[in-house]
């Protein structure tokens, strides 16, 4: 199994090459990229604290998480604010997902046409920070410092077509910041992320 992964990891990194523009001309930012996308890839999971937006257009939801994601399990996300629904845990696991908490409801209704939820969103966002084709890489100041962005696509789809993701990381401990993700160039998820940690 351990060579499938490092097969895996090989590739990924081969494909996100040639997005950046090859090889011999790999820029810092684009190096760094890589670097993250295969420590993430050789984590077992990680945990954090987030903010998360959703964004329906006549509707817009923010929750406070907590995140425990599980290479080989589950991933749980506990809902922390807004107080009224604290504590609605959902679990993730191969593609099931189950909504626990005293009768109360979460808005988890499709945010696009692939049927993405809020619920969905965070383990989207760590699949495109591991595998999603690189279409662009840089740094950018943020709040007066200075992250790596990395934005990802379908290969084929041009920059606002189709479902995009576009991640911020610290280029020193290389935790995840930030994520969105979009739709056809509609921003329906962002994701602000505190105490990132790898196992």
């Amino acid at each position: 199994m351990k060579k499938f992964w490092s097969v895996l990891l090989a590739c990924v990194m081969l494909l996100a090459l040639t997005a950046c523009g090859g090889g011999a001309g790999i820029s810092p930012a684009e190096q760094l990229a890589l670097d993250i996308r295969g420590e993430l890839l050789e984590t077992a999971g990680c945990t954090a604290q987030l903010e998360l937006t959703a964004d329906y257009g006549q509707r817009v939801y923010t929750y406070g998480i907590d995140l425990s994601w599980q290479r080989e399990g589950e991933t749980v996300l506990t809902i922390t604010a807004p107080e009224n629904v604290a504590g609605i845990t959902a679990r993730i696991l191969e593609g099931e997902t189950a909504l626990e908490y005293d009768g109360m409801r979460v808005e988890t209704g499709p945010l696009d046409d692939s049927g993405m939820s809020p619920v969905d969103a965070v383990p989207v966002l760590l699949d495109y920070a591991e595998g999603g084709y690189i279409a662009a890489c840089g740094m950018e100041t943020v709040d007066e410092r200075e992250v790596l962005r990395v934005d990802c696509r379908e290969p084929e789809a041009a920059a606002g077509e189709s479902r995009a993701c576009s991640l911020w990381f610290d280029p020193s401990t290389h935790a995840l910041l930030r994520g969105e993700l979009s739709q056809d160039g509609f921003t329906v998820i962002q994701c602000e992320f505190s105490n990132f940690q790898t196992q």
